[in-house]
């Protein structure tokens, strides 16, 4: 039975979320509420970690995107930031806008694929925020659902989907579902559009203009 811990966002003591911390630092998988929908978290420094979330997934390997609790966290740990990413982060963040950079060599090999590129946010959301601060690390976050699946808004839609599979669930209610984030390849001095989502295209562009 996958063990579950109940979160208000707005008002729960955060340190509720402790053992989700020790499970993330043994390996295991946590699945974790965000501005959108629900994800599911490892760390993405951990080679084996990365290889048990794909499993769990059921896909083939493909870059796994992360989130931050902040931009400072994304510069130490995650990716080299540009001029351009900078400028969007500072635009979007928190918010439901990833943004592709080059990886730094902390990362797994197998979060990536061997490209070298890693997709991030920092989103909009206390619980993901603060977990990713309380590990004081990124973590990784691919939808809480089997590949080609219906991706979950809710604790027990990701009970149903994964079940004894994950090591536990923060519920922290319905999320708000909708469009997914907008993806950016923020490595060069231009954006370029990989997937439209939540953060419409003209915004982007009229945000890079600073």
């Amino acid at each position: 039975m996958v063990e579950r811990i109940v979160v208000d966002p707005l008002t729960s003591n955060m340190s509720v979320l402790r053992p989700a911390v020790d499970l993330l630092a043994r390996g295991l998988i946590v699945a974790f509420p965000t501005d959108t929908l629900y994800g599911l978290a490892v760390d993405p420094r951990n080679v084996s970690a990365v290889a048990a979330l794909l499993r769990v997934k059921k896909r083939r390997e493909i870059a796994i995107p992360l989130i931050s609790s902040d931009l400072d966290q994304v510069e130490r740990e995650v990716g080299l930031m540009s001029p351009m990413a900078r400028r969007l982060a500072a635009t979007f963040w928190p918010g439901p806008l990833t943004l592709i950079l080059e990886a730094l060599p902390s990362l797994a090999e197998n979060l990536h694929t061997g490209n070298h590129s890693v997709a991030v946010r920092v989103p909009n959301h206390p619980v993901a925020r603060e977990l990713s601060r309380l590990v004081k690390h990124p973590l990784t976050a691919t939808s809480a659902n089997l590949s080609g699946h219906e991706a979950a808004s809710t604790a027990d839609e990701v009970i149903r989907s994964l079940g004894g599979t994950i090591a536990l669930v923060i519920d922290g209610g319905p999320t708000l579902g909708g469009d997914p984030s907008t993806i950016v390849d923020a490595r060069g001095d231009h954006p370029i559009l990989v997937r439209a989502g939540a953060v419409a295209w003209g915004h982007v562009l009229e945000s890079n203009k600073w």
